[in-house]
């Protein structure tokens, strides 16, 4: 888990604009927003590798990931292609792959970083 989050991290930094895009309208900031959740990713990768923050960790990261889901949802939505920051992305259909990942994704912190 720790190595999928420094590749996601990383992609926050390569793909800013188009992740920026991803966010609902409301939030100001996008791009520094963008930037903060990259780096939360990292220190989350740090957490889970440490025993006696991995615990926290893992909640933080699945609270982290529950609250990430309307941000791909929107971008859905909108056909977010986050890597060309275009509005041709696959819509809808992304979500039949990503809400099941957003899932493994949870159940995965948890029976590794909270059910030891």
């Amino acid at each position: 888990m720790s190595i999928m989050l420094v590749f996601t991290a990383i992609g926050h930094f390569a793909f800013t604009k188009g992740m920026s895009m991803m966010i609902p309208k409301f939030i100001p900031y996008k791009e520094t927003f963008v930037h903060l959740t990259g780096i939360f990713e990292i220190i989350l990768a740090i957490g889970l590798l440490v025993p006696r923050v991995k615990h926290i960790s893992g909640w933080a990261l699945i609270i982290f990931l529950i609250l990430m889901l309307p941000a791909n949802i929107v971008a859905a939505l909108n056909k977010v292609d986050y890597q060309n920051a275009t509005l041709d992305g696959n819509g809808l259909s992304y979500l039949w792959f990503r809400i099941p990942l957003q899932l493994l994704f949870i159940i995965w912190t948890y029976m590794s970083t909270i059910k030891i």
